[in-house]
């Protein structure tokens, strides 16, 4: 296999009613990525697309070619890829496999989503196509309301009271007060958090990522490219190990409703890759879509024994000064969540961190980073360890 390297990072600011079509959206971002990686156009080889709604609240397929066109790459290599939540990282995963493979020098990945220009019924249903339509949407369940019975049971399961996932939600904000990219730009305290609107009992509107739009981008190149590219100054960063993990669509067909087997399984498969484990990673980009989703990840990446995810947070532990950072750009909750494009997202964030770019949110000595996405509450699980 081939080594495999982040040279050149784009996002544009998530947004939410911004009067600007998917396509130019992945431009800027995918333009921004080829600028910011010094190299000529004409030297990418593919472009990788991760998106999940574009058919069904856009009526746009074939955003593979739409965007190549669009951002001056028509002709090369394109395509896209869906994994619901996780659809960003799975392009970034078939462009590290496409370089590792040595099938291209040099590829670009785009995470992109436009949700805001549709009605919020019609946003649900499409969310709603992440989970089993069979067994949980034909019955009415929302993406919301399957967050909550996962919270319900474990907070029943566990005894832990509605304030201990408060944590997360608040340090999330905190951080993407400093995120010029970032929708939520709102300090949040325990009592707004705790008297939030209730969504589905006990999710609280501050439990859950707002509804945006957003676009980001990655330039990856080999060995040889890279080495090239260090001569002109461009700061690269290794991605170490990728892999991916699924489970059961339908939580009811879960052996342990708690436990993300599909983490779990992606977590242990990337640490081998690697020959690392949690102890090595200086932070961790989790997919903090609800707060149940933070703590149930964490447990599974085997940062926190089950049950106890929550207390990381009420420790302190995921604040940016904490042993384990998470969300360190406001994270899904304040960031924003542009669905496809989130595991994009992450990636960018996380190579500004182990590069030292991550401004007043810069995790200290941050040379090793764990990246996880999640599709779904749980299906489809991609991880990436990144190392400067």
């Amino acid at each position: 296999m081939q080594r495999v390297f982040i040279v050149g990072i784009g996002q544009t600011p998530v947004s939410k009613g911004r009067d600007q079509r998917g396509r130019y959206m992945a431009r800027d971002a995918i333009q921004s990525a080829m600028a910011s990686a010094a190299i000529d156009p004409a030297d990418i080889s593919a472009l990788f697309v991760g998106n999940m709604m574009a058919g069904i609240l856009g009526q746009q397929q074939q955003l593979g070619p739409l965007y190549a066109d669009a951002a001056g790459l028509r002709g090369i290599e394109s395509m896209t890829l869906e994994a619901a939540c996780g659809s960003g990282a799975a392009a970034a995963r078939v462009g590290f496999a496409a370089v590792a493979g040595g099938l291209h020098d040099l590829v670009v990945v785009c995470g992109m989503e436009r949700m805001t220009q549709a009605p919020r019924e019609d946003i649900t249903l499409a969310l709603a196509t992440a989970a089993d339509w069979e067994l949980e949407g034909v019955r009415g369940e929302s993406f919301i309301s399957l967050n909550a019975r996962l919270m319900a049971l474990y907070m029943e399961h566990y005894g832990v009271e509605a304030a201990q996932f408060a944590p997360f939600a608040v340090a999330a904000h905190t951080n993407a007060m400093n995120n010029p990219n970032a929708l939520l730009k709102k300090p949040l305290d325990l009592d707004t958090y705790l008297n939030s609107k209730m969504l589905v009992p006990p999710v609280k509107l501050m439990d859950a990522p707002p509804t945006c739009d957003g676009a980001a981008a990655l330039v990856l190149a080999n060995e040889d490219v890279c080495n090239s590219l260090r001569q002109q100054g461009i700061q690269p960063v290794e991605i170490i190990a990728s892999a991916v993990g699924t489970d059961s669509l339908a939580i009811d067909r879960r052996g342990d409703k708690l436990k993300l087997a599909g983490a779990e399984l992606s977590s242990r498969r990337a640490y081998e890759q690697c020959g690392l484990g949690p102890d090595d990673m200086d932070l961790f980009e989790l997919h903090d879509a609800y707060t149940i989703i933070t703590t149930l990840s964490l447990e599974a990446a085997g940062f926190a024994k089950p049950g106890e995810g929550t207390r990381l947070g009420e420790e302190g532990a995921t604040n940016i000064d904490g042993r384990l950072p998470i969300a360190t750009m406001g994270g899904l909750k304040a960031r924003g969540h542009p669905v496809g494009a989130t595991g994009v997202y992450q990636l960018v964030e996380t190579t500004l961190q182990l590069t030292g770019q991550a401004g007043e949110n810069q995790v200290r000595g941050a040379e090793t980073a764990m990246v996880q996405n999640i599709g779904g509450t749980g299906a489809t699980v991609v991880t990436h360890v990144l190392r400067a």
